[in-house]
């Protein structure tokens, strides 16, 4: 049976052009009426460019006509004043200074509901993976309370600026690197409000000579904060990943990071459970933090499943000293990064 409802939720699938938001999010939908199989649908598209709302209206029909037992689609725009802003509901939107960072291909963001779940580790092993692959990698850490990137990369200096008073991130294991805590003294506490947080993820996006870069890892701090919305709206984020550990009480929370994605328009690259497991020298797998929780949660919300990476002293010791593990592919432990690495960017190639 159609009706209204699925509709709407086919309409969701359809994006503004230039933007991860969808038409639904942005109030375009007038009205919807159905008559038997066929379908009239009703916009408000006040874009004063005829491209972009013959494309809204095409996709829209396109849309609509892939559910079964719709017989006909009528799209109508109603909006009468089509010389306003391209930007649809410019004076609601949170998204309308989103904008790409030159040169850089694909914004990938790496968050965890909790803490203490080795978000940071994971982050900057894949970042030096996806450049030991070959591909043009940058770190930007997000996580302005508790900077971790400087010491896992083995780097801390002062960035220096060039002509155009841009910053030039630093480089360390062939990433590029940005973080508060190359600007801070590491002992002293980071005390800022929220605008003053949003102000230095707006200038670490925009204000660094990134260069060409297929991948920018973002490490984001734990929860669902400020940082995250600051995040989402000042640029276009091209994928998420959730990092998590199996137990239940990491679990339950890991679905609060899905529904922030969800609700910033960002698509779900892949879950991946770090401190699965640990061998013990005579080989027996011991699950100290339970077993699968990742993996299971990855099916039931269809969400691809990244990989389980096993507790190794490797990992921790080599971030301790600055060379993270990935850094060395012939390492056992830093194998299943180059797995995560390799379907992060099947993904998107």
């Amino acid at each position: 049976m159609i009706d209204s409802n699925s509709i709407i939720e086919k309409l969701k699938t359809v994006n503004y052009p230039g933007y991860s938001r969808d038409i639904v999010s942005f109030g375009l939908i007038h009205d919807v009426q159905i008559e038997n199989s066929k379908v009239k649908i009703s916009l408000k598209l006040n874009s004063p460019s005829p491209e972009v709302r013959a494309y809204i209206m095409a996709e829209c029909k396109k849309a609509v006509e892939s559910i079964s037992g719709v017989s006909s689609v009528d799209i109508i725009n109603v909006s009468g004043d089509q010389s306003q802003s391209t930007k649809p509901n410019s004076n609601m939107d949170p998204w309308q200074s989103q904008k790409r960072i030159n040169g850089v291909k694909k914004v990938i963001a790496i968050a965890s509901g909790k803490g203490g779940v080795g978000k940071s580790t994971v982050a900057v092993n894949i970042a030096c993976a996806l450049s030991k692959l070959g591909l043009k990698t940058g770190l930007l850490d997000c996580d302005i309370y508790g900077p971790t990137v400087p010491l896992m990369m083995g780097i801390r200096q002062m960035p220096d600026l060039n002509e155009r008073e841009r910053i030039i991130p630093p480089l360390s294991h062939g990433v590029k690197l940005m973080s508060i805590g190359f600007m801070v003294d590491p002992d002293a506490p980071i005390i800022w409000r929220g605008p003053m947080l949003g102000k230095v993820i707006q200038q670490f996006l925009h204000d660094v000579e990134w260069g060409e870069l297929d991948f920018l890892i973002v490490d984001l701090p734990p929860g669902t904060g400020d940082a995250q919305l600051s995040l989402a709206q000042n640029v276009p984020i091209d994928g998420g990943i959730i990092v998590t550990t199996p137990q239940e009480a990491s679990i339950s929370i890991v679905r609060k990071g899905i529904g922030m994605f969800e609700k910033i328009n960002v698509p779900i690259i892949g879950i991946i459970e770090n401190m699965s497991y640990f061998t013990t020298p005579n080989g027996e797998r011991i699950e100290i933090f339970g077993h699968g929780g990742g993996l299971k949660e990855a099916e039931s919300k269809n969400i691809p499943f990244l990989g389980q990476i096993p507790i190794f002293t490797e990992i921790r010791e080599s971030c301790d000293k600055g060379t993270p593990i990935a850094t060395n592919p012939d390492l056992e432990p830093a194998k299943v990064f180059f797995e995560i690495a390799e379907k992060i960017n099947k993904q998107f190639n």
